[in-house]
């Protein structure tokens, strides 16, 4: 396969506007609004943001909010969500938020849209919602999507929302995949590392796909971590400060901001926590250009993948603009 399968597919990013150890949570959306500018510049196809409540390390809790914020900040690039979680919310304020964020932007948001409620059972209870709560996800979709074909029984019109054409997208994980086909929307699925389940999520959607106004053949967005550097160890070293994160919230039950790349590999560690970090930094597509290239033509290749969204998170964050930096300049070779 030659390497302008990279060149001719969508590139997007998903910032989860991660706090960093020592530093205010305002600064987080500040740099979201940074790597936004910067992935604009650098010829990517959309920037969305994530939904995340009662998270010390996530300051991104509002996705609509900061979407607006990402919108006013950049001119060309495609903005949305990954995503709104559905459940959390009345799919009519849905309907209106998108509504205004696309009266205000036309021909430029997404509607990024998921299934998880709260991480906690204090979360939930907060935002009045239980782990039952996902299993009405089809039913909620169709409600929202109801609000913009002006088809909801209720009576009611959704304003700005109704008539509008707002893209929308499904993030899939395990019955997501199933909702998207049924739906014939776009779905959005990661992550890279588990690429057997990857690829039976794909077959199954692409297999179970019906066409509907919204979408008229599958479209696949594969998503996941992609770290490029000079060396390979620098690449690795991009992936430290998320993979402890991540091996902490498992053996201490919060997501916590991400620490130096340093002082996380002086750390002494138990031998559960040292299994859940290899475990985290094992998969990842990082490494030199060349060998990230050769990766992604890989997975593209297994895949058929139609666009890849890259949602790389680290503490260093010239160390994570030079990446993009680099990535984007495999995709458009000169840039």
């Amino acid at each position: 396969m030659s390497s302008t399968t990279i060149a001719r597919t969508p590139f997007s990013v998903l910032d989860r506007s991660r706090a960093r150890q020592g530093r205010p949570p305002a600064e987080a959306l500040r740099d979201t609004l940074t790597l936004a500018r910067e992935a604009e510049a650098l010829g990517y196809h959309r920037f969305w943001v994530s939904e995340h409540h009662g998270v010390p390390g996530v300051a991104g809790s509002a996705p609509t909010v900061l979407a607006a914020a990402v919108a006013s900040a950049t001119r060309t690039i495609r903005v949305g969500t990954g995503g709104v979680m559905l459940p959390n919310h009345q799919s009519l304020v849905v309907a209106e938020q998108f509504g205004v964020l696309e009266s205000l932007f036309p021909g430029r948001i997404d509607m990024g849209l998921g299934r998880s409620v709260g991480f906690t059972d204090g979360v939930r209870r907060a935002l009045g919602r239980d782990k039952e709560d996902a299993e009405d996800f089809a039913t909620r979709l169709g409600e929202l999507l109801g609000w913009f074909e002006g088809t909801s029984p209720t009576g009611v019109r959704a304003r700005p929302a109704e008539g509008l054409r707002v893209p929308p997208f499904v993030l899939a994980m395990g019955e997501g995949a199933r909702i998207a086909a049924r739906a014939g929307l776009p779905m959005v699925i990661g992550d890279l590392r588990g690429r057997e389940r990857l690829l039976r999520g794909i077959d199954q959607y692409r297999a179970l796909f019906h066409p509907s106004p919204w979408a008229s053949e599958p479209y696949v967005v594969i998503s996941g971590t992609v770290a490029v550097a000079g060396t390979e160890e620098e690449a690795r070293r991009l992936l430290v400060p998320e993979a402890w994160s991540m091996a902490y919230s498992r053996t201490h039950g919060t997501f916590p901001p991400l620490a130096p790349a340093e002082e996380i590999e002086a750390r002494p560690m138990t031998a559960k926590e040292r299994g859940f970090y290899e475990a985290a930094l094992a998969g990842h597509i990082a490494g030199t250009g060349e060998q990230v290239a050769h990766a992604l033509e890989t997975v593209l290749k297994e895949t058929g993948a139609d666009e890849v969204l890259v949602t790389t998170s680290t503490y260093d964050r010239p160390a994570l603009l030079d990446s993009y930096r680099r990535l984007a300049g495999l995709l458009a070779p000169g840039r």
